[in-house]
C-alpha cells in the first residue's frame, strides 16, 4: 500500500468519525460542522478564483455565487436532518461516499476512455463505477434494519430508492466536475492542503454540496407540482 493511499484511508476514517459524531450528538453540533466546512470551502474556492480572474467584478460575482451556494447547502443539509431524520441524512452521506469510492476504485483499476477534457483523471469506467457503488448503501440499510421479508422485497425493488441513489451519484459527479473545471483553470491539483491524502475540504465535499442542493430543489419542485 502506497504512503499516499495510507494517508487517504486514515484521513477518511477520521473524517467519517467526526461527521458521524456531529450528526448524532444533536442539531447544534451538526450545524456547527456544516458552517465550519462551508466557511473553509468558501475560502478555498475564493483562492481558486483569485488565481483565475484578474477582473475584480468576476471575482466578486464568483465569490458571491459560491457564498450563496454554500449557504443553501448548509440550509438543505440541516433541514434534511431535522425534517427527514438522522438515518435519511446518513443514507445520503453513504451514497455520496460510495459514489466517490466507486469512481476512484473502478477508474484506477479499469481506466479506459476519458469522460471529459475538464478532468483528465475522470473516465467513463469510473463514472459507471460511481453509479454502481452508489447502490451499496441500500444493502447496508437492509443489513442493519429489521425489515421482514415482504418489506425487504418492496424496499430493494423500490424504484424511488434506486433512482434516488443514482440521482445523488449523478449530482456528486457533476459537482466534482465543476470544481475540477475551476482547479484546471487555476492550474492546481487540489483546492487546499488541509486534509492529508485528499487535498482541501472542498475537494471532499464538492459532490455532497451539489447532491444535497439537488435533493432540496427536487423536493421543492415536486411539492409545487403535486
Amino acid at each position: 500500500m502506497s504512503q499516499e493511499l495510507t494517508k487517504r484511508i486514515i484521513t477518511s476514517i477520521i473524517l467519517l468519525a467526526v461527521v458521524l459524531n456531529c450528526l448524532f450528538i444533536n442539531a447544534y453540533s451538526w450545524l456547527l460542522l456544516l458552517l465550519t466546512v462551508s466557511i473553509i470551502s468558501w475560502f478555498e474556492f475564493f483562492n481558486l478564483c483569485k488565481k483565475i480572474y484578474k477582473n475584480g467584478y468576476s471575482l466578486i460575482f464568483s465569490s458571491l455565487l459560491s457564498f450563496l451556494t454554500l449557504l443553501t447547502f448548509v440550509y438543505a443539509a440541516y433541514l434534511t436532518r431535522e425534517k427527514s431524520g438522522i438515518i435519511v441524512m446518513l443514507f445520503i452521506l453513504l451514497v455520496c461516499i460510495f459514489s466517490d469510492v466507486g469512481g476512484y476504485i473502478v477508474g484506477k483499476s479499469v481506466g479506459g476512455k476519458k469522460l471529459t477534457k475538464i478532468s483528465p483523471n475522470k473516465t467513463i469506467s469510473g463514472s459507471i463505477g460511481s453509479f454502481l457503488f452508489s447502490l451499496f448503501p441500500i444493502g447496508i440499510y437492509i443489513f442493519f434494519s429489521n425489515l421482514n421479508d415482504n418489506d425487504l422485497f418492496d424496499f430493494v425493488f423500490d424504484d424511488e430508492v434506486i433512482i434516488g441513489c443514482l440521482l445523488i451519484s449523478l449530482a456528486c459527479q457533476i459537482g466534482d466536475l465543476i470544481i475540477s473545471f475551476f482547479k484546471r483553470l487555476a492550474k492546481v491539483k487540489d483546492t487546499g492542503k488541509i486534509l492529508p491524502g485528499h487535498g482541501g475540504i472542498l475537494d471532499r465535499i464538492d459532490g455532497l454540496i451539489f447532491a444535497i442542493i439537488s435533493l432540496l430543489l427536487i423536493n421543492k419542485i415536486l411539492f409545487w407540482i403535486i
